[in-house]
């Protein structure tokens, strides 16, 4: 069975950082395309990082040079690095598995101004 585990969710004041991380498991993580997305209630699920099985990884724009996705597949970690957080990075933020497109069931980032 499948479980992606998100964890390191808050309450953040603007500015501040969070590491949110998804521990992986009964799946070959080490061969799967990861990413994160984020979801507002009311808007369209966004694309926010996705890293290859070997570490090349690619951002939305808003998030560029603030947020760093990595991976330990070793440890069939996922992390989010997010800093410099601004009021609208507040979302659900969950973890996917491109490969067999599983789903954690998320962690709540709230930033405060």
């Amino acid at each position: 069975q499948v479980q992606l585990v998100e964890s390191g969710g808050g309450l953040v004041q603007a500015g501040g950082s969070l590491r949110l991380s998804c521990t992986a498991s009964g799946m070959d993580f080490s061969g799967s395309t990861m990413d994160w997305y984020r979801q507002v209630p009311g808007k369209q699920r966004e694309l926010v990082a996705i890293i290859s099985p070997r570490g090349v990884t690619n951002y939305a724009e808003s998030v560029k040079n603030r947020f760093s996705i990595s991976r330990d597949n070793a440890k069939k970690m996922l992390y989010l690095q997010m800093n410099s957080l601004q009021v609208e990075d507040t979302a659900f933020y969950l973890c996917h598995s491109t490969r067999g497109d599983y789903w954690g069931q998320g962690t709540q980032v709230t930033v405060s101004s």
